[in-house]
């Protein structure tokens, strides 16, 4: 949880509010991932990309 409030910290001060969707996209991605690793909706999942 720390990590989170250091990013937060760190995009306040540097004015990089830009860098918000592109973190979110990626965790999203990532669970997604770690989510239907061993599900059977995984090949639906792969034909996406």
């Amino acid at each position: 949880m720390s990590f989170l409030a250091e990013l937060w910290a760190f995009l306040k001060v540097r004015k990089k509010f830009w860098l918000l969707p592109i973190f979110i996209v990626m965790a999203l991605l990532g669970g997604l991932i770690v989510f239907t690793q061993g599900s059977a909706v995984a090949p639906f999942i792969y034909t996406l990309f």
